[in-house]
């Protein structure tokens, strides 16, 4: 079953990420690192993304949410380019970040809008 879940994993997590992205990670982990990458796809992107109880725009959705409230921005630097990827549109994400602003506070939901702004520009959809 893990290797089930690492296959579905890695494919959830290219498409979302971009294969370019997914294999640079993968082909910079050493013997130290490795394993947690694996077991990362599997787990997050395999478990976590696996199923189709929720679509990958939710999903996305949700991880700008929770990463942004965790404060994690590089992390959420790479999930907003998976979220325009899988559909999000950017009042979808200034309205995550509103919410962020509302539950976690202001410099929070300013350092999302730091971010967004720079992917979205990036992408030209600023």
């Amino acid at each position: 079953m893990q290797q089930d879940l690492f296959e579905t994993g890695l494919e959830r997590r290219k498409a979302t990420l971009g294969a370019a992205y997914v294999e640079a990670n993968l082909a910079a982990a050493d013997e130290f690192t490795h394993p947690f990458q694996e077991a990362m796809t599997a787990w997050c992107w395999g478990f976590g993304w696996g199923d189709e109880a929720i679509d990958a725009k939710t999903r996305s959705m949700m991880n700008l949410a929770m990463i942004g409230a965790l404060g994690k921005m590089h992390e959420w630097e790479i999930h907003c380019r998976g979220a325009i990827k899988n559909g999000v549109s950017v009042e979808e994400i200034r309205a995550i970040i509103h919410v962020v602003g509302i539950y976690c506070g202001v410099p929070q939901s300013l350092e999302c809008f730091r971010v967004a702004r720079k992917v979205l520009e990036e992408q030209g959809l600023l």
